[in-house]
C-alpha cells in the first residue's frame, strides 16, 4: 500500500483505539450501525444510550467533543431532509406550535436524525482513530475485492495530486486577469475541467505503464500482514456487543 497518508478525519494519538488493528474497529463499526438501525424509532432511551457508549469510545480514544461534533456537520443535508419529513409526510395530524404536522413523519424524522447521527459519529471515530492506509489494509484483511481496495487506494494517492492540478490551474488563470463572474464565463471553466480530465488521463496511463515495468500483474502486493489477537478482538466488539444488548431491550421494554 506504500507509505501512509494523512487525512483531516484523522487525529494523532497513542490510545488503546487507536492501537486496535484496522479491520477489528471496522467490523465494530459496522456491527454497531446495524444494530442501531434495527432499533425501533420508539425506543428513544435505546439511542441515548448509543450515545452514551459512542461518548465513552471518544474518551478512550481521547477525540475531544469539538473534534467529534464539528465533523458531525457533514449531515446536515440529511437534517435538511429530516426537518421536512413532518410537513410532507401523509397521516394523521398534531398542532406543535401552531404547525399543523404529520405524526408518521415526525417519528420518520427522529428515526434518520437518531440513527444517521449516531452512524455518521460512529464512522466518525473510526476516520479520527484509523489512518486511511490502515483503513485499506483492514478491508483486504476483511476480504474485500482486491480490485475494489486498488480502485479505493489509487483514489486517495493521487485525489491531493489532482487537487493540486486544479489549484494551479486557477493560480494562471488568476494571473492571466480572469475571474468568472457569470455565465460568460462558463466556456472558459468548462476548458479547463476538459484540460484537467485529459491531464488526468494521461498521468494515469504513465503511472499505469510505470506499474506495468515494475511487474505489476493485476494485483498488488501485501506488505504488511495486519493480524488481531482474541484479546485485541474482544475488546473491539464490546461497543457492538453493548449495542445489541440494548437493541433486544428495545424491542422487549
Amino acid at each position: 500500500m506504500g507509505a501512509g497518508h494523512a487525512h483531516r478525519l484523522y487525529r494523532h494519538g497513542n490510545s488503546p483505539v487507536h492501537r486496535l488493528p484496522p479491520h477489528t474497529k471496522i467490523t465494530a463499526v459496522l456491527a454497531f450501525v446495524l444494530v442501531v438501525v434495527s432499533t425501533p424509532r420508539e425506543a428513544m432511551w435505546a439511542f441515548a444510550v448509543y450515545a452514551g457508549l459512542l461518548a465513552l469510545v471518544a474518551y478512550a480514544a481521547r477525540v475531544p467533543p469539538g473534534f467529534l461534533l464539528k465533523r458531525l456537520l457533514i449531515e446536515v443535508p440529511f437534517v435538511a431532509f429530516a426537518v421536512l419529513l413532518p410537513f410532507v409526510a401523509e397521516g394523521e395530524r398534531t398542532e406543535v406550535l401552531g404547525l399543523s404536522l404529520s405524526v408518521e413523519g415526525l417519528w420518520g424524522a427522529w428515526n434518520v436524525l437518531a440513527k444517521g447521527t449516531l452512524g455518521v459519529a460512529a464512522s466518525v471515530l473510526l476516520a479520527a482513530t484509523t489512518e486511511l492506509r490502515e483503513l485499506l489494509l483492514g478491508l483486504q484483511r476483511l476480504k474485500l475485492p482486491p480490485l475494489l481496495v486498488q480502485i479505493a487506494s489509487f483514489m486517495i494517492r493521487y485525489g491531493d495530486v489532482i487537487t493540486d492540478e486544479m489549484r494551479r490551474m486557477r493560480i494562471a488563470r488568476e494571473s492571466r486577469g480572469f475571474e468568472a463572474r457569470g455565465v460568460r464565463h462558463w466556456g472558459v471553466l468548462a476548458k479547463s475541467a476538459g484540460a484537467l480530465f485529459i491531464r488526468s488521463y494521461e498521468r494515469g496511463e504513465r503511472v499505469h505503464l510505470a506499474m506495468v515495468s515494475r511487474g505489476y500483474s493485476g494485483s498488488m502486493p501485501v506488505i504488511d500482514e495486519v493480524t488481531a489477537s482474541r484479546a485485541q478482538w474482544s475488546y473491539a466488539l464490546v461497543l457492538p456487543a453493548a449495542a445489541l444488548v440494548v437493541c433486544l431491550l428495545g424491542w422487549v421494554l
